[in-house]
């Protein structure tokens, strides 16, 4: 057996515990360093971005955060980024959740943006949150038709009739956007289904990875356009980015999205680089075998 088939061998052998070290080298490294890498947004995450961009400022934009801490990692950075864009737009936040804990979300991205970051923006005049109903696409239904029929305070206890934004509002209908973070059901597709069509209202929004496929059948039609996980979020934060410089300055507040990206990226590039190898070894090592089968 020459050199060559040696180390050949010695690959296909390799003990497993080994690529288990390097992928972990290559989380650790690239979180160290802060690696992340550009990117190249989708057309249906574009399509989100240029909706948003296109409205003008005072456009009434409903954001139903339905979605729990389980999926905060995921969709948590899209939430921010989308909060970001309608606050620099200056456009009339409405939140809500058909979700329990989704309450608690959009009070972390009230708290942690709005309050912190625009300090100028007012609620009840800039952005207002409806709080939790339960009911699920049932609540989608009636605020179609009439909000107040649900809705006679806010998720701290204000009257509806109270809120200075809420004037002239009676219903969604004459909302400009839903864009919604889903993480299941209720979700996009209840916002779309009761909501979107019936009352042609743009939707757009963000989801989990292993939600967005079956809402692709949605998208151009139905649905505006569509981020699926953390590497959406992570180009909507590109295209954000880069209209807005100032997001650049702090990558670890702004671009959380960007930056879980990098491990991901070389995590995934280790991942492929194995398989790849992996291949070509039992290639080379099937070929010798036939060789010498046909030898004797």
């Amino acid at each position: 057996m020459n050199r060559f088939h040696q180390i050949v061998e010695f690959v296909n052998d390799l003990d497993k515990r080994w690529v288990f070290l390097v992928v972990g080298l290559a989380v650790v490294t690239s979180t160290i360093f802060r690696l992340t890498f550009p990117e190249i947004p989708t057309p249906m995450v574009r399509s989100v971005y240029e909706k948003v961009e296109s409205l003008p400022e005072g456009s009434r934009v409903i954001l139903p955060f339905d979605y729990d801490p389980a999926s905060e990692p995921e969709l948590q950075p899209m939430a921010n980024a989308f909060v970001r864009l309608c606050a620099e737009r200056n456009l009339k936040m409405y939140f809500i959740a058909l979700w329990p804990l989704g309450q608690n979300m959009v009070a972390g991205v009230i708290d942690d943006i709005l309050q912190t970051e625009y300090p100028h923006l007012e609620y009840g005049r800039d952005y207002m949150d409806f709080g939790y109903k339960s009911g699920n696409e049932g609540v989608v239904a009636v605020i179609l038709t009439d909000i107040k029929k649900l809705y006679t305070t806010d998720a701290h206890g204000t009257a509806i009739d109270s809120i200075p934004m809420m004037a002239g509002v009676r219903n969604i209908r004459g909302f400009d956007l839903i864009l919604t973070v889903s993480a299941g059901y209720p979700g996009l597709k209840e916002w779309i289904q009761y909501a979107g069509t019936p009352g042609n209202i743009p939707v757009a929004g963000g989801c989990t990875a292993v939600q967005a496929p079956l809402l692709y059948p949605y998208y151009p039609d139905q649905l505006v356009g569509l981020m699926g996980g953390i590497k959406a979020a992570a180009e909507f934060e590109a295209l954000v980015a880069e209209a807005y410089p100032k997001f650049q300055e702090d990558k670890d507040r702004f671009l959380t999205a960007l930056v879980r990206m990098g491990p991901q990226t070389v995590t995934h590039l280790a991942i492929i680089f194995f398989i790849v190898l992996g291949n070509i070894t039992f290639q080379i090592l099937r070929r010798k075998r036939q060789q010498e089968a046909l030898k004797r």
